[in-house]
């Protein structure tokens, strides 16, 4: 039976209207970044700017401390992101393709991990980084970055192991290949769309906290780019375009990582198994 007109046109039109509302604040601020100061404070909104001015940037960029707390951001980031990816590789082709026990109970406790809120864990932290006199250090912050998007990488992973089949790799070991060997060259390529789509989450998760830093890091040296972009009314004022800059530059990794990353993240598993 052929559809309505309605019944054709209704999921795209909520596709633009949430395409709108989720791009348009995004876009506001990278505009609002590039206006004269005039154009920000003006009653009548400047949709597009005309006299394009990095001036917003430059204050941003000039706090103290600003490239300093960039490469902290980067560092723990970075690193989280990688320790958490290698142990993740490991433990769920573990958990995919060995047989023991208490496998299950194994992969609830990391559900319940998943699920737990660090923010109720916050003082239990500080106390534990406290005693072992680490505080404002990117040490901590690391390991506990690691641990906090840990549980959803092996979760997710785990599925992508179990979606390989298991006969490719018996018959690369057929071939002569040793166990570690079949993994890397058969199984390992056929993970890649989801070590993108778990790294991904688990660089905006590390990107983005805020608690952690907050209570673990006093000192301005090591703190990262959440603490200060959350002080903006202090550093900035009523500077909105100096606050929109130092927005959009927090907001640039990701959107880089996301163009990067995003077509190897959204392919299918299958069909990178059948072309290889």
């Amino acid at each position: 039976m052929k559809r309505s007109l309605f019944a054709r046109l209704w999921p795209n039109i909520t596709a633009v209207v949430l395409f709108i509302g989720f791009v348009f604040p995004v876009y506001w601020m990278f505009a609002t970044a590039f206006k004269p100061t005039g154009d920000i404070i003006s009653e009548t909104p400047v949709w597009f700017p005309t006299d394009v001015t990095f001036e917003h940037f430059r204050t941003a960029t000039g706090v103290e401390n600003f490239w300093t707390l960039v490469r902290n951001s980067l560092v723990v980031t970075v690193l989280a992101v990688v320790f958490s990816l290698i142990i993740a590789l490991v433990t769920s082709f573990t958990l995919v393709r060995m047989r023991f026990k208490g496998r299950r109970g194994f992969v609830v406790g990391f559900m319940l991990a998943q699920m737990a809120p660090w923010e109720v864990m916050v003082i239990a932290i500080y106390m534990i980084v406290r005693d072992a006199s680490m505080l404002n250090s990117l040490v901590p912050l690391t390991a506990f970055y690691m641990m906090m998007i840990l549980p959803f990488t092996i979760l997710t992973l785990r599925g992508f192991v179990a979606a390989v089949p298991k006969e490719l790799e018996e018959a690369a070991m057929v071939d002569g290949c040793s166990r570690l060997t079949a993994f890397r060259r058969v199984v390992l390529p056929l993970l890649a769309p989801g070590l993108m789509s778990t790294s991904m989450f688990g660089f905006i998760t590390a990107w983005n906290e805020f608690p952690l830093v907050l209570v673990l890091n006093k000192e301005a040296e090591a703190q990262t780019l959440p603490l200060w972009l959350s002080s903006f009314q202090t550093v900035f004022g009523d500077d909105w375009g100096a606050t929109m800059a130092a927005s959009s530059l927090f907001a640039i990794p990701i959107l880089i990582l996301f163009v990067f990353l995003q077509r190897k993240a959204v392919s299918g598993l299958t069909a990178g198994a059948v072309k290889g």
